[in-house]
């Protein structure tokens, strides 16, 4: 029902910066929040950051002043600009998009995620 296509993954030195976006499509509702979560092998998936549509973010503590999340609400659209990396930040990053349905309640949406990795 819901897509998302995540980009901008890569290879970048500690100290480096990417920009991850990610595109949803699909029966997309008005009130929604997206974030970005991510993944290290053998890890569990633990929040980076989220975004609702009224523009009020929640970053995990180990990025704040580093990571920073925003959203464009009519392209649904959502991005993560990550600066001063770090090797334990090299994880796959996944997209993830919550709404509620009256026919179906909450519901998450992930995409399939992109690779980040932090090496010199």
């Amino acid at each position: 029902q819901v897509q998302l296509v995540e980009s901008g993954g890569g290879l970048v030195q500690p100290g480096g910066s990417l920009r991850l976006s990610c595109a949803a499509s699909g029966s997309i509702f008005t009130t929604n929040t997206m974030g970005w979560y991510r993944q290290a092998p053998g890890k569990e998936r633990t929040l980076v950051a989220t975004i609702t549509s009224g523009g009020s973010t929640n970053y995990a503590d180990s990025v704040k002043g580093r990571f920073t999340i925003s959203r464009d609400n009519a392209k649904n659209t959502v991005n993560l600009q990550m600066n001063s990396l770090k090797p334990e930040d090299a994880a796959v990053y996944f997209c993830n998009l919550n709404q509620f349905s009256a026919w179906r309640g909450n519901n998450d949406y992930w995409g399939q995620g992109t690779q980040v990795t932090v090496s010199s």
